[in-house]
């Protein structure tokens, strides 16, 4: 476990309307530029599991410390990523662990 992040950020969201899902990915997308994670992905649910299909896109991201993502919430970025995706977006969801 030596190897294990200290911080994985994992983020759900759901679209208001199907058709904006491309655009939703888009915008999560500028979050990659952010320098302050480890790792950092932005996908769309691939829906294999029958039991749940609100979830439309997911963003998972590691982080070395609390101080980065703390640094990576406040990079103008991550603002510009919310104005893009907030008006899209139903539910958002977030861990971290």
């Amino acid at each position: 476990m030596s190897d294990r992040p200290k911080i994985r950020h994992v983020v759900f969201f759901s679209a208001k309307d199907q058709a904006d899902v491309p655009r939703i990915i888009e915008g999560l997308s500028i979050l990659g530029n952010i320098p302050h994670s480890d790792l950092f992905e932005v996908r769309e649910n691939i829906r294999e599991d029958a039991l749940s299909g609100e979830v439309d896109v997911v963003v998972y991201a590691e982080f070395a410390s609390d101080e980065a993502l703390s640094a990576y919430k406040a990079h103008p970025l991550y603002l510009e990523a919310i104005k893009i995706v907030r008006p899209l977006r139903d539910l958002r969801i977030a861990a971290d662990f």
